[in-house]
């Protein structure tokens, strides 16, 4: 439990920087906890990281609170004096930009994929701004606003930095509509955003998971040497970790697909299902079962 008290009187003081992890001579990322969303972490559950130019740094992702950003933002002034002059936004879910007013309130310019915006128009994004309001309070309150880009990009693009040159990759529909990856030219980093969560088990929500293995494949093509993906630990073993995610994903979809197709109900389906590949992977028991029921939904509503 968080002393209220205590929480608000860190809103309103110099913010710690959190603890960097270098990526390449000028990539940091830092790293959310493999949790929910509470107060007693900030919402601090997903990754963000940031690429140093000459010109200028590049922030992927924006974190879960506008407290955490500026905590971001003092872990980016830790290493460079250089303004922070774009943010790219990897998908618009709460956790990964409910920080994007701290750096938007300083000059930088938004970026995110034009199917952003209708989740961002929506009432769910509304809804959940509110639960959050009242479940993540103190850090998310009712000054915190959604933010939207102010570069909607409807094809790839390569943004040039200081000389770095970034591909910005769509790569949904798969976790969301309007999933983007960072990939950096030159040192071979692969900002995943939420198509990889590395070490745990992924949210797969309603997401279409085949379109999902599908962009998997095609970031296995980019021959990544490092990830960051969007939970979970820094990976030098990409190959590895993007199999893990997409193994997961073939295998929710063939057991699920074998139940619907057989008429088993979603229970008998479950309990009969052999998870012992993953079920000793963080958040299984948060994550699994309802994985595990929207891909049955789906699997039925494809064989209709």
């Amino acid at each position: 439990m968080v002393c209220v008290a205590t929480a608000r009187a860190a809103l309103v003081a110099e913010p710690e920087p959190l603890p960097l992890q270098q990526v390449a001579d000028n990539i940091w990322f830092v790293q959310g906890q493999a949790a929910l969303g509470a107060p007693a972490n900030r919402n601090f559950i997903s990754n963000a990281g940031f690429i140093v130019t000459p010109d200028g740094v590049v922030v992927v992702d924006a974190l879960g609170s506008p407290a955490l950003a500026r905590a971001l933002l003092a872990s980016i002034r830790s290493v460079t004096r250089q303004p922070v002059r774009w943010v790219v936004v990897t998908h618009y879910h709460a956790d990964h930009v409910y920080g994007l007013q701290v750096f938007k309130d300083l000059g930088a310019t938004v970026i995110a994929r034009q199917e952003g915006r209708e989740y961002l128009n929506s009432d769910t994004a509304q809804r959940r701004l509110e639960a959050s309001r009242q479940e993540l309070a103190p850090w998310v309150d009712a000054q915190t606003r959604l933010v939207p880009a102010d570069r909607w990009l409807d094809a790839d693009t390569t943004l040039t930095v200081g000389g770095e040159r970034l591909l910005l990759r769509h790569v949904g529909p798969a976790h969301t509509a309007e999933d983007l990856a960072v990939f950096v030219e030159r040192n071979r980093v692969l900002f995943a955003g939420d198509l990889v969560f590395r070490g745990r088990v992924p949210y797969v929500g309603t997401a279409d998971s085949q379109a999902w293995i599908t962009a998997l494949t095609g970031l296995i093509d980019l021959k990544p040497a490092v990830i960051v993906p969007g939970h979970g630990a820094l990976s030098r073993e990409p190959l590895a970790d993007l199999t893990l995610t997409r193994d997961y994903l073939q295998y929710l979809r063939r057991s699920m697909a074998e139940a619907a197709a057989n008429l088993e109900p979603f229970e008998d389906a479950y309990a009969r299902t052999d998870w012992s590949a993953f079920e000793h992977l963080p958040l299984f028991g948060v994550a699994n079962r309802i994985n595990a029921y929207n891909t049955y939904l789906l699997m039925e509503q494809a064989g209709r």
